[in-house]
This record gives C-alpha cells, sequence and structure tokens, in this order.
C-alpha cells in the first residue's frame, strides 16, 4: 500500500508511520505487520488534517491491551503534534491565574492557556529567550513541574470547586472530584506541550524514549506513584478474568494424563500389535490449593497488594486460597477479603496495624517463615502451590533457609515473586541468592510480568 499523504514537511507518511510503529513497540505495544498496514489504511481514509480524529483511528489499529493509551498518546503527539508556535513573552502571573481559574470553571480547551502558562513560568536555562534564539543551549528546556508549582493547583482546584457551587454536602464532593479532574486535564495539557518543546530541542525520539510515562502495566511496583497506583488498580480486574478463562482452558485440556500401558497394549491386539490408539489415564478432577505468604512491609506494599488483589480475583479457580502476612512475624490474613470484592486501595497498611504481622517494624523472613512453620504448617499439603511475595531484604538477621525448606517439602510447589530487578538479588542485605537454592524465584517488577509469571506458573 502507497500512502501518498504527508504530515508536513519532506518526511512522507509510511516512513513517518513506520519509524512511529517502531518507538510505539519499544514503549510495550506489540504492534506488528498487520497492525501497521491497518493504521496506514486508516491515515489513507482519515487524512491529516484533524489530527484528534486520526489519533483515534490509529490507537484502534495500534492498541489492544488495556493500560496502553496513554503512552499512545503522547508519542502520538510529538511524532505528529507539527510544528510548535514561537515562544512568547511571559503573561502577567496573577492575571494568568485567573484565567486558568475561570477557564477550568467555564469547562473550556486548555491547550492555548497551557502553551501561555509555559511561556511565563516553565522556562529554565535560557529557554524562550529572544523568541527561542538561544533555547538551543544544552541547559534550556520547558518545565511543566515548574508551571504547575507556580499555577499552585491545589489552591485553584479548590476555587474552581467553590464557584461550581452545591449546598449539600454531596454536590460539595461531587464538585470537588470534578475540579480536580480539571486540573489534572490541564496539567496534562501542560505536560504535553512541554514534551513537544523538550523535543524540538532535543530530538523527538530523545525525548520519546527518555520523556514519555511508561503504560500502567510496566510501571514498576517498587517505584509507582499514586497516580500509576490508580491505573494499575484499574488493569487488575480485567487481567484477572483474563487470567482466569486461561486456567480454566488448560485445566480442561489436562482432563486426561499419562498414558496407561497396560490398556494401550490390550487394544493394539486388533490392530496387529500397534498401539495405534493410545489409551490414557483418566486424571482425578479438583482444583489446587493456594496459600500466599506476603511480605506488607512498606518497602513492597504496593506489590503485596497487587498480587493480593490479582490471587483473590483468580479464587475460583482453586479448591481454597488462604493468606498470610508478615513484616518479621506471620499472621493469617484471609479475612481481610471479601470474594467477589476488590479490597480497598491501602489495605496493606490495614493489615500492619491491625493482623499482627509485626512486633518491631522491620522485615525480618527468618523470623516470619519460622513462625508460619510453628503456627500454619497444616495449610500447606501435596495438592498446595504456595506463592512467596517479597523482595527478600532481611536487614542482615539469619534467612531461616531451613524453614523455607519445610514449607517447599510439603507444599506440591512453592515460587517466589521478587519485585526487584534481578541484578538487584546480590545487593546490600538481599538475601535472594541464597533463597534460590531452595525455591524458584521470579522477577515481577510490574503488572505484565505479574500476569505473565502467575498465568505460567499456577497449576492446572
Amino acid at each position: 500500500m502507497t500512502v501518498r499523504v504527508e504530515f508536513g514537511g519532506d518526511v512522507p507518511t509510511a516512513d513517518r508511520l513506520v519509524d512511529f510503529v517502531g518507538l510505539v513497540r519499544e514503549h510495550g505495544i506489540h504492534a506488528g505487520p498487520s497492525e501497521t498496514v491497518d493504521a496506514a489504511a486508516a491515515i489513507v481514509v482519515l487524512g491529516t488534517a484533524d489530527l484528534a480524529l486520526l489519533r483515534s483511528g490509529l490507537a484502534a489499529c495500534l492498541l489492544r491491551r488495556n493500560g496502553q493509551r496513554s503512552v499512545f498518546d503522547q508519542l502520538f503527539d510529538l511524532f505528529f503534534g507539527g510544528g510548535r508556535p514561537a515562544p512568547r513573552p511571559g503573561a502577567d502571573p496573577d492575571s494568568l491565574r485567573e484565567r486558568v481559574t475561570a477557564a477550568l470553571v467555564a469547562g473550556e480547551d486548555n491547550a492555548e492557556l497551557a502553551r501561555e502558562a509555559l511561556d511565563t513560568f516553565g522556562a529554565y536555562g535560557g529557554a524562550g529567550e529572544t523568541a527561542g534564539r538561544v533555547s538551543g543551549a544544552s541547559g534550556a528546556g520547558w518545565s511543566s513541574y515548574l508551571t504547575m508549582k507556580s499555577l499552585r493547583p491545589d489552591e485553584i482546584s479548590e476555587e474552581v470547586a467553590q464557584t461550581l457551587g452545591g449546598a449539600g454536602q454531596f454536590d460539595a464532593a461531587v464538585h470537588t472530584i470534578e475540579a480536580r479532574r480539571r486540573v489534572d486535564r490541564f496539567r496534562a495539557a501542560v505536560q504535553a506541550e512541554a514534551r513537544l518543546r523538550s523535543a524540538e530541542l532535543r530530538g523527538v525520539e530523545n525525548i520519546a524514549r527518555r520523556g514519555v510515562e511508561s503504560a500502567g502495566d510496566s510501571v514498576d511496583f517498587l517505584g509507582a506513584r499514586s497516580q500509576d497506583l490508580a491505573e494499575m488498580r484499574r488493569l487488575v480486574h480485567p487481567l484477572a478474568r483474563k487470567l482466569a478463562t486461561r486456567l480454566a482452558v488448560r485445566r480442561k485440556k489436562a482432563v486426561r494424563g499419562q498414558i496407561d500401558l497396560r490398556r494401550t497394549l490390550r487394544r493394539s491386539m486388533g490392530t496387529g500389535g500397534v498401539p495405534i490408539d493410545p489409551v490414557l489415564r483418566a486424571r482425578r478432577h479438583g482444583r489446587p490449593d493456594l496459600v500466599v505468604l506476603a511480605d506488607v512491609s512498606g518497602s513492597v506494599s504496593g506489590f503485596a497488594e497487587f498480587t493480593l488483589q490479582l490471587v483473590q480475583a483468580l479464587q475460583d479457580q482453586f479448591s481454597r486460597v488462604r493468606s498470610f502476612g508478615f513484616v518479621d512475624t506471620c499472621a493469617e490474613i484471609t479475612g481481610y477479603f471479601t470474594p467477589g470484592e476488590p479490597p480497598a486501595p491501602g489495605f496493606a497498611q490495614d493489615i500492619v496495624r491491625e493482623a499482627g504481622v509485626t512486633r518491631f517494624g522491620s522485615s525480618n523472613y527468618g523470623e516470619a517463615f519460622q513462625g508460619f512453620v510453628d503456627r500454619y504448617l497444616d495449610a500447606v499439603g501435596p495438592r498446595t502451590c504456595v506463592l512467596i511475595l517479597g523482595d527478600a531484604r532481611t536487614n542482615r538477621t539469619d534467612p531461616n533457609l531451613a524453614a523455607l525448606e519445610a514449607i517447599s517439602e510439603r507444599a506440591k510447589a512453592v515460587y517466589w515473586l521478587n519485585p526487584e530487578p534481578s541484578r538487584s538479588w546480590n545487593t546490600g542485605d538481599s538475601a535472594a541468592q541464597a533463597y534460590t537454592e531452595v525455591v524458584t524465584m521470579h522477577e515481577c517488577r510490574n503488572v505484565r510480568q505479574l500476569a505473565e509469571v502467575i498465568g505460567r506458573l499456577l497449576p492446572a
């Protein structure tokens, strides 16, 4: 297919589309040749006059998973956003702030005000001086953070909520949520404008690789911000439904097990002793048990929350699920989960306060494992799969490999999911390398890796 429309300049759309798809793939969006051909067809049909329409069309062709649209929009704007207006002299700060507040109250488009706010507050290192003639200096740039800090978004949000009105408590709460949503939308517009201007200074490819936020399913658990956590929570239940379907199909296919040699030979008598039609032993029906041991200390509580949420959403795939939490001592936390209901955000903090999982406050894997062996080892049997969640950082205490061996000997399988990158497993106070001598440890840094590992490991 030959694409003849252009986005501007001397670069044909086909070349730009191929470059765009290549960078999209680097950000974890798996767009192959067929998706690229579909995207090219969409460009032919939709044209390039309306970039918002084209963005939606290309997203429909290239995206296949939840949580990818935000990254896609950022990359699209960088590649196809067109030339930026020259920076203008900054406006009066107080007047600008009032106009931003009025625009947010009215629900107006934020793009022009975002550019003006960035001109006024966001330049550093000489960026924007004399209509941008020195903006190519190595230390120059544009900062959405400085812009929003100067505008004081919390105060703007309160003013917008008050102006929107509402006599009752319910109305006030609704208007507060709506005001924050509008401020967040304005912040996103400022961030998009800052990325585009930074791309003019340092190149589109450079900013695309360094300045674009990761998709929700690719954000590291240990470095996630509050907005990242909200997006990741939204991904958990669709992910759980997919995994549940996959496990059910795998179990259905595994109804019949190994070859029954005696019955196969008997049947082969009718074919001259040639075992044309092997007889398989019928496997016992039933679902495995699952036991989860989760480190809920502050350093890895976010990882534990998402894994426990995912496991609870999958509990219909197991005959029984029991969950245990620990910091420096172990306690059962199964009662903190209600079947069919996702736990509230931050429930790990409630567990730490109420469930008796800590005495001194610092992670101690050796004491926690010993506590599990002493009090709860009967929860593990020959049909039990054990998931251990934690970074294996013992604060230089005894890792107590003997207790972990006792658990492993009784269980059908034991898997350890570690939110740290594998290159860090032998640094500082990490005992990960010692624990890998007893059980298999898997890197689970983000939602995507978590889904892949659980979908691969959990038995049918």
